[in-house]
């Protein structure tokens, strides 16, 4: 009797631990142990767990957590959640889930085994967690390092090839230094000025005019700027900048600005859209070496296509004409208040 008492007395109370796992901001789910379909069940869900996936206890208590489970949700992950389970053994992991509304989100793992006195697994208890933001935010941040790694091999083959443009278009020693003197002054104004205060906003013509000008050269105008005054946030100018220092780069190494009789046209105007305006901008290369299209995409045609479009919604239409790379942006602005 005294030795009930005591082993009592080192086991929580069941209301209370209940209390504490409908408190937690884990979302928590029991199922059984039997793992061919339909199992396994739902026995139980917390508060946490409704709020994260959107469907109320009653909606899941004796369905398979499968129906979470959707096109994009990864089927190596959940092979692998399979294998730990059939082993016995727990299982941590990451997987893509889908809300009773339809929406994703990623979900992260902890899943062990309850077993009883003979050491047979009798449920499986999940405490899970939606990790979407930090995932993004992780990708985010590889994204960043990529793009420095990118951005750092990228100047130093820009600077490379600002040299032979240089050499190419000067008549002597004197001529020379001052033009490749202000076009590594350039590139230096523009990561600058990409990279300044994110509250900033800056113009259109600004960035172009700081990565581009220093390719005119004393009485011959190799580049054209033409548009009205736009301004973009710092959310917008920053991917721009980007964009435009690619085009910058492939344009002196391999278009026509890399080309003594090569030719720039930047022309941009302001169009109504539906849900307000939009800069439409167009850069066209003329006098370099016949394009073709690559075989296949570099990181600066992912930059166009991808960063472009996903962080700033921009649309990019690329072309390869006979006298020089054509790429037209359709870029919306916020509305202003």
């Amino acid at each position: 009797m005294f030795e009930d008492e005591e082993a009592r007395r080192g086991r929580p109370d069941p209301d209370v631990l209940l209390a504490a796992v409908e408190a937690t901001g884990e979302a928590i789910i029991i199922t059984s142990a039997v793992l061919d379909e339909p199992g396994p069940t739902i026995e139980y869900a917390n508060a946490a767990f409704t709020r994260m996936t959107g469907y109320a206890a009653d909606e899941v208590l004796g369905r398979s957590p499968r129906l979470l489970q959707g096109p994009l949700t990864d089927r190596a992950v959940l092979d692998r959640m399979r294998a730990a389970f059939l082993a016995g053994e727990a299982f941590q992991g990451e997987a893509l889930n889908y809300r009773k509304d339809g929406t994703t989100y990623v979900v992260e793992w902890l899943i062990t085994p309850l077993r009883d006195d003979d050491g047979r697994i009798t449920r499986w208890v999940s405490a899970q967690r939606d990790i979407t933001d930090r995932r993004a935010a992780e990708d985010r941040q590889a994204l960043m390092v990529r793009e420095l790694h990118h951005r750092v091999k990228n100047t130093l083959a820009t600077v490379q090839a600002i040299l032979n443009a240089s050499l190419r278009s000067t008549g002597g020693l004197a001529e020379f230094r001052q033009a490749f003197t202000n076009r590594i002054a350039s590139l230096a104004k523009t990561h600058a000025l990409i990279t300044e205060d994110a509250g900033q906003v800056v113009t259109f013509e600004g960035l172009l005019r700081t990565e581009l000008e220093a390719y005119d050269e004393p009485g011959r105008q190799r580049v054209t700027l033409d548009g009205p005054r736009v301004r973009l946030i710092s959310e917008q100018a920053v991917p721009m900048g980007m964009a435009l220092h690619e085009l910058a780069t492939n344009a002196i190494r391999h278009g026509a600005l890399g080309h003594p009789s090569g030719r720039l046209e930047v022309r941009w105007s302001l169009q109504d859209v539906p849900d307000g305006q939009a800069l439409l901008w167009t850069w066209h290369e003329r006098g370099g070496s016949p394009v073709a299209p690559p075989a296949r995409e570099g990181f600066g045609s992912q930059l166009l296509n991808r960063v472009l479009r996903l962080q700033v919604g921009a649309t990019v239409e690329t072309s390869f004409e006979p006298d020089g790379l054509s790429v037209t942006v359709t870029l919306p602005l916020p509305s202003q208040k």
